[in-house]
């Protein structure tokens, strides 16, 4: 089966400025990635690279053995949380829509089967009691479970995840983990979650991407994850703190409500 992400020798940079370089990987079939990284490493870059909005300076990324191209629904993707405004005059149902009809506005009619289908996503994220307002009405933890929906209702084979979860009350957030691993698990989905607190995902998380400074570790969570390996990488003193299933990071003489990462001084 071909992988649905490939690396090699990736590298990215803007002038002078190198986000992250020599990336070598490649993602498995219902793998769950974790990226990591302070503010400003380039973990959204990332994303867009694989989705083919952003070039790359040095190597080369394929999707299911190919040069990365915009549009392609075997990818889903669930972007950083924006509150909807009163500007935008769809309902709950119509996000999701979106997702099975293509994003396609203006369509005087959705057929009977899109229908059926909308409705199943719509149960299937816990959104019945909501998907009929005005989407700019719903609160965040609505809306994103919404925006999950539509990311899965093609059954992409690669979910990127753009900080899903930043903004959410803790009952959201574990919601919304839920409907992507059931994905994961379900449909063999390969998932690339980018995240500033690796907690609420760890259980799920196969593989750590931690980039900083321009430099990348590739590995399992407890293999990336450990006081060395973050010294190394930040460059100055990081304490990996692990309190009963959670880690908490200690560096620069201040611990980060974060949990995962401790940002350099300046």
């Amino acid at each position: 089966m071909t992988a649905p992400l490939q690396l090699e020798g990736a590298g990215l940079a803007f002038g002078a400025r190198t986000l992250w370089r020599d990336v070598d990987l490649e993602v498995r079939p219902g793998e769950f990635i974790a990226v990591l990284g302070p503010n400003g490493s380039g973990k959204t870059t990332f994303l867009k690279a694989v989705l083919g909005l952003q070039p790359l300076s040095a190597g080369s990324v394929r999707v299911f053995g190919r040069r990365p191209a915009r549009g392609d629904r075997r990818i889903g993707y669930i972007p950083q949380q924006r509150l909807l405004d009163s500007s935008t005059p769809v309902r709950g149902r119509d996000l999701v829509g979106f997702g099975v009809d293509g994003a396609r506005f203006g369509l005087p009619l959705r057929r009977r089967a899109d229908r059926q289908r909308i409705d199943r996503i719509v149960a299937d994220v816990g959104a019945e009691g909501f998907a009929d307002r005005a989407a700019w009405r719903l609160s965040g933890g609505e809306q994103q479970r919404l925006r999950v929906g539509q990311a899965i209702a093609a059954d992409p084979a690669l979910l990127l995840c753009d900080e899903p979860l930043i903004s959410l009350d803790l009952a959201n957030q574990a919601a919304v983990s839920a409907l992507i691993e059931r994905q994961r698990v379900e449909h063999g989905a390969a998932v690339l979650f980018v995240t500033h607190d690796v907690n609420p995902v760890l259980d799920h998380v196969d593989r750590v991407l931690y980039v900083v400074g321009g430099r990348v570790r590739i590995g399992p969570p407890d293999e990336v994850l450990t006081t060395e390996v973050l010294s190394d990488l930040y460059r100055t003193r990081v304490d990996v703190v692990h309190v009963q299933d959670r880690i908490l990071v200690v560096g620069a003489g201040r611990e980060h409500e974060d949990h995962h990462h401790a940002e350099p001084p300046r």
